[in-house]
């Protein structure tokens, strides 16, 4: 019999865990993780890992795995997912996957071409016009350059956005183009279940699980992040915000405003880039 790998996407704070967690139990399988945030041990309420109910009623693959101090790529997630799915497959018809991260994902879906090596002059070149223009300049640059990438990588992540157009200046090839330009063959069926609510509905969602995770002590999560900011992982929506709030740079309130209102706009990128991919049955929540 083949193997098949059911995918649950869809944007933030659709109902992806709760949706996967009950697919997984009635086929009695496990739960292959694809949110890039939750792979870190350090990040619990601001990326909405699933509840210890959850993760005991159903095992999960690649949850608080890592520490955000080790960087870790979707070309090592790639080959890692594939080495575990090896290993599941031995003992399982179909595997679920569980996530949002839509770079990740076309990682194990499709294969990452070889990335070139980073150009450290064009690289500190990009980082000081980000440091003295400000990173808007840079993001309307990928814009122009790689729309692709500007609706695909989290563009509040400024060392993301300077990644994106090294890799297109230094090579003229597009950063996207290099997820796409070949797409390898896996050894089982992929199939791509898309979950959406609408719009006013999901952003009622998103506006009360941030609530929510204030409610569970995100302030105080924060603040003890507060010595590794700096990391590549933490520059993310739910922690940079309050950030700003500890450097006295906006009240609590505008900190927790602006949470909701870069979750929804991170929410309306997902749509945008998944909105490409014709493979995804759609189901509307």
């Amino acid at each position: 019999m083949s193997k098949k790998l059911t995918i649950v996407l869809g944007p933030t704070a659709v109902g992806k865990t709760d949706y996967a967690v009950c697919m997984a139990e009635s086929l009695g399988t496990e739960i292959v993780n694809c949110d890039s945030r939750q792979f870190f041990k350090e990040m619990n309420i601001g990326v909405a890992r699933p509840s210890s109910d959850e993760l005991a009623r159903v095992k999960h693959h690649f949850i608080a795995c890592r520490s955000v101090t080790e960087p870790y790529t979707a070309g090592q997630f790639e080959l890692d997912a594939l080495a575990l799915l090896e290993d599941l497959f031995k003992k399982y018809d179909t595997v679920v996957m569980a996530g949002g991260s839509g770079f990740y994902i076309d990682a194990l879906c499709k294969g990452l071409d070889d990335f070139p090596a980073a150009d450290p002059e064009l690289r500190e070149e990009l980082t000081r016009r980000a440091r003295e223009e400000g990173v808007e300049s840079l993001r309307m640059d990928l814009k122009r350059l790689d729309p692709a990438s500007y609706e695909a990588i989290d563009i509040a992540n400024w060392q993301r956005v300077v990644r994106a157009l090294e890799v297109t200046i230094a090579t003229g090839r597009k950063f996207s183009d290099f997820k796409t330009a070949t797409a390898k063959t896996r050894p089982f069926e992929i199939e791509k279940i898309g979950l959406r609510r609408e719009r006013d509905v999901l952003y009622d969602r998103i506006n009360r699980r941030v609530e929510i995770m204030m409610e569970q002590g995100l302030l105080e999560e924060a603040r003890g992040l507060l010595p590794m900011r700096d990391l590549p992982a933490l520059n993310t929506v739910g922690y940079k915000e309050l950030f700003s709030y500890f450097d006295g740079s906006c009240t609590l309130d505008e900190a927790v405003y602006a949470i909701k209102r870069n979750t929804r706009h991170y929410a309306k990128r997902q749509m945008t880039y998944w909105g490409r991919d014709d493979s995804i049955r759609w189901i509307d929540l």
